[in-house]
């Protein structure tokens, strides 16, 4: 059995079949539950633009896995804007995902080491993430790579008339990675509207 060829990196502009192959992987991750909140796929043309659109944000940069060449998930590296000072040693990690099928190669834990480094190499001092209760594979993934869980949100997404809890992350660059992540003491939010 042939071994299939794995690769991490930072897009900056498309190349080849790129657009077609990301559009195709955000379908398949979107059906199979994993969100960017959409319940089922927008449509081929809105995924289009919105892939385009992330490329010319600057305080976004978008890191790819590829399996055999072709893009098979991502992830966002969300820095804060110039007028956050405050706030400037937090990035934030967003729409991350490989998609079912090239799953078992090691490319998401590849894909979040990139986007760590990359932050690190940019003066971050921390790392930020949210993520839905159910996605079980992720969490499993954020809290043996060092992140700390430090929220709940009982009513973070809201599928099929019912609310799904949402975790909150974060993990400190500074410090030397523990062994397997851990949770925190979390205080629920239960206050409603108003």
């Amino acid at each position: 059995m042939k071994k299939m060829r794995t690769a991490v990196e930072r897009l900056t502009e498309f190349q080849s079949s790129d657009l077609e192959d990301l559009c195709q992987a955000t379908e398949e991750a979107i059906i199979d539950g994993l969100g960017f909140e959409w319940l089922k796929p927008p449509g081929r043309r809105a995924l289009e633009t919105y892939w385009r659109g992330v490329l010319l944000v600057p305080e976004r940069q978008l890191f790819v896995a590829r399996l055999d060449g072709t893009i098979v998930g991502t992830g966002q590296l969300v820095l804060p804007t110039r007028s956050n000072q405050a706030g400037a040693f937090d990035f934030r990690l967003t729409t991350f995902f490989v998609t079912p099928w090239a799953r078992g190669h090691g490319l998401a834990r590849g894909l979040l080491r990139e986007v760590e480094d990359a932050a690190r190499r940019q003066g971050a001092k921390q790392i930020s993430l949210e993520v839905r209760a159910t996605q079980d594979a992720a969490i499993h993934l954020y809290e043996t790579s060092g992140y700390v869980r430090w929220g709940i949100k009982p009513r973070f997404a809201l599928i099929r008339r019912k609310y799904i809890e949402g975790y909150y992350y974060t993990k400190d660059l500074t410090a030397e990675a523990p062994e397997g992540g851990k949770t925190l003491p979390v205080a629920v939010a239960t206050r409603g509207p108003g």
